[in-house]
């Protein structure tokens, strides 16, 4: 079953701040997200129940799972150095 990819508002300026070269990297992976919402190489955020990290190059997908509504929610898209602060 498909899931519904929903962006805080936070986390679409971020991504749509990034350089296009860099969107166009991370795009196939944040879409592919409403086909499998936990691919090969995620991780769970430890002491963070329900929020998972996906790795591409320097940057960071951080998102949260809903499965009972079928959603998927992306939190954050950061450089790595940056993405985990304020958690």
């Amino acid at each position: 079953m498909a899931y519904r990819l929903e962006f805080v508002s936070s986390a679409q300026r971020e991504f749509l701040r990034l350089p296009l070269a860099v969107r166009k990297r991370l795009d196939p992976h944040v879409l592919g997200l409403e086909q499998n919402p936990r691919p090969h190489g995620v991780k769970a955020m430890a002491g963070h129940k329900g929020l998972f990290r996906v790795r591409v190059g320097d940057y960071r997908i951080l998102y949260e799972i809903d499965d009972v509504d079928h959603v998927v929610t992306v939190t954050r898209v950061r450089l790595r150095g940056s993405a985990y602060r304020g958690l």
